[in-house]
């Protein structure tokens, strides 16, 4: 019997796996929820599909998304990642990516945990809506403006709407999986 799984996830193995075990599975951990907010930040304008092949790269690149080492990140080490061709190498993103580092921190020392915050604004527990096609899949929501809003207040960068939505399915805090997926 064949797996049925949302179109988007049928380019490969690749996004099969990622599909199937991680996207809109739960996330409260604080350092994945801060790995998934680099990558989707470094989506912005790319293909989704372009940043899960560099993955394995940017975990290397930015020490396993250790938040406080990479809050720390000087000119030197961004110039560093500048010339790493294992990522993508937008200054802009690479500072956002540091000062996003330290505004995380700033929130978990607020609210005891980024995971905490974030998860806030669906009230502690996964949306889940029940598209029938892709095209029934929003880009943005009222809680994806309203969390990047709130982030843009805080000083995040990079994190607009449509970002902050990929990374609430990311993370679960909303579930689009098809209504025919297996993953429903």
């Amino acid at each position: 019997m064949e797996i049925k799984r949302c179109g988007w996830s049928e380019k490969d193995d690749l996004y099969r796996k990622y599909h199937d075990e991680e996207w809109g599975k739960p996330v409260y951990d604080d350092q994945l929820i801060f790995e998934l907010l680099v990558l989707e930040s470094f989506q912005a304008g790319l293909s989704w599909y372009t940043i899960l092949k560099k993955r394995p790269n940017f975990k290397k690149a930015f020490e396993d998304f250790n938040y406080k080492k990479i809050a720390t990140y000087s000119d030197v080490k961004v110039e560093e990642l500048l010339s790493d061709a294992g990522i993508i190498r937008n200054r802009l993103k690479i500072l956002a990516t540091i000062n996003n580092a330290q505004k995380f921190q700033e929130v978990q020392k607020e609210f005891g945990n980024f995971s905490s915050y974030i998860w806030g604004f669906v009230g502690g527990k996964p949306i889940v809506n029940d598209p029938k096609t892709l095209q029934d899949v929003p880009a943005t929501t009222e809680i994806s403006d309203a969390l990047a809003k709130n982030l843009k207040k805080r000083g995040f960068k990079f994190l607009g709407s449509t970002v902050v939505y990929a990374h609430m399915q990311a993370t679960g805090m909303v579930n689009d999986h098809l209504v025919d997926c297996h993953c429903k």
